[in-house]
């Protein structure tokens, strides 16, 4: 890695690459590394849009990190004859959090939505804030939700960009994962089978959630993992999603491989120091850092840091931070702390008997 020793980096801006791929058929679409947070394609992927049964992410999420699975819940009269997709869940059964889960994941069941929204936060419009309030702290900003199945309601909508950042939250979430990833199951008397087709077709596929309606068109949020890395992939209104997924995916794995650039305790430079007893200290990465690059792709390191700094630099202090960046724009950057401790200078003060001996000679 090229490193260019230099003054303050500007702000972080996106260091996205946009690799050479077949059109996507997609309105709007993303595929993002979900462990450095790199966004490998984009199309319009910041472009507001209906999102159907993909919604059903942030339900399971938030039920998940909520509720016991194993709580048995009865199904309220509210949850039942919901239009759509469906469960068709009877009023008065008694069902675990998870058989529902299963419902809502695999089936696709607007019912075990409601359900599930009831259960957990007491009311549909309780739980859609509960939903909205999740997304506010993942950072979802073009996204609001008004109700946890899907339907096409004004103001629930949500981009590319969001849900990829909501699936690759929810991935690490280990019942949700090990929900969405299941193929076939038998649950509360019914044999369900997960509408997700790239979980059969694709090699590490893993979830996430299918949607659709007249209005929204074809929704897919997929999950793959190779060799201990995740890609999330998100199309909106496209006609063409399982080819378009497997190819992003390949794409994907195939151009990019993680490489750690920094290792926590590398010097990455040096500082002065000003009335030290040294006059220079080492400034090193507080931690490591890793991104999803292409064989090509050779990034620079650039040091944010004054001129100098004045005594004492005390060993583990911060120390400002490193940037890297690709063609001239910062895509992460390292915070930074001082190597070693550096003590202000001790000036010896003349004795008495010296003062007087500069003070005789002429």
């Amino acid at each position: 890695m090229k490193r260019l020793l230099a003054g303050t980096a500007a702000a972080i801006l996106a260091a996205a690459l946009v690799f050479p791929c077949k059109a996507v058929s997609a309105e709007s679409a993303i595929l993002l590394d979900a462990q450095t947070g790199r966004v490998l394609y984009e199309k319009q992927a910041d472009k507001q849009s209906l999102i159907a049964s993909t919604t059903k992410i942030m339900t399971a999420l938030v039920v998940c990190e909520q509720t016991n699975v194993l709580d048995r819940v009865r199904i309220p009269q509210e949850a039942v004859g919901i239009e759509g997709s469906s469960m068709y869940l009877k009023a008065g059964e008694i069902m675990t959090v998870q058989e529902l889960l299963y419902g809502l994941m695999l089936h696709s069941g607007n019912d075990a939505a409601v359900a599930l929204a009831i259960y957990c936060g007491g009311t549909v419009e309780g739980f859609a804030q509960l939903m909205n309030d999740k997304a506010h702290r993942l950072g979802m900003h073009d996204t609001h939700f008004v109700n946890p199945n899907g339907l096409d309601a004004p103001g629930h909508y949500s981009t590319a960009r969001d849900m990829a950042k909501l699936a690759a939250y929810a991935m690490e979430n280990p019942v949700f994962a090990q929900t969405v990833s299941t193929k076939t199951v038998k649950a509360a008397n019914r044999t369900l089978t997960n509408h997700n087709k790239l979980l059969w077709r694709l090699e590490g596929a893993e979830g996430v959630k299918t949607g659709f309606t007249k209005a929204a068109g074809r929704i897919l949020v997929s999950s793959c993992s190779r060799q201990g890395r995740r890609l999330i992939a998100v199309t909106m209104n496209d006609r063409n999603d399982w080819q378009d997924h497997k190819q992003l995916m390949d794409n994907g794995f195939a151009d990019f491989a993680v490489r750690q650039l920094v290792t926590a305790g590398d010097c990455l430079g040096t500082v002065q120091v000003i009335s030290g007893e040294r006059e220079k200290v080492q400034l090193l990465a507080a931690e490591d850092f890793s991104y999803a690059l292409t064989a090509d792709e050779q990034p620079e390191l650039v040091l944010s840091k004054p001129g100098f700094v004045y005594a004492p630099a005390v060993s583990g202090q911060k120390a400002g931070f490193a940037y890297l960046c690709l063609n001239g724009k910062p895509f992460g950057k390292v915070p930074l702390i001082y190597g070693e401790t550096v003590e202000i200078e001790e000036i010896k003060k003349p004795s008495l008997w010296e003062k007087l001996l500069k003070g005789g000679k002429q």
